[in-house]
């Protein structure tokens, strides 16, 4: 069974810098796409970064030049979200997501998400 787990979340204050983690496990034989998703209380969630196997990123509008998404292809199978110059609107629960063929086919796995609170 493919897990998502995500770490890094916390508090941090406006202008400050986090850094979130997740890695994958379980029987994965190829990865499309890995990225974060977020909501915030009361909105839908939204894509925040992704980045696919070839290491092409996407980001929304509201994050670009903020947030870097990077991956680890090795062992860990990661996907990384570095967040600089946070806002107070980027407080969220942040997903991982990942589009992967695995044992069970191709399907879409999400993390049990991690909180990002930003407040000074």
């Amino acid at each position: 069974q493919v897990k998502l787990v995500e770490s890094g979340g916390g508090s941090v204050q406006p202008a400050g810098s986090l850094i979130l983690s997740c890695e994958s496990s379980g029987s994965i034989y190829v990865i499309y796409t890995m990225g974060w998703y977020r909501q915030a209380p009361g909105k839908q969630r939204e894509l925040v970064a992704q980045i696919d196997s070839r290491y092409a990123t996407n980001y929304a509008d509201s994050v670009k030049g903020r947030f870097t998404v990077s991956r680890d292809t090795g062992a860990k199978n990661a996907v990384y979200l570095q967040m600089n110059n946070i806002k107070p609107e980027d407080t969220a629960v942040y997903y991982c997501h990942a589009s992967l063929r695995g044992a069970e086919g191709v399907k879409d796995y999400w993390g049990q998400g991690t909180q990002v609170t930003v407040s000074s």
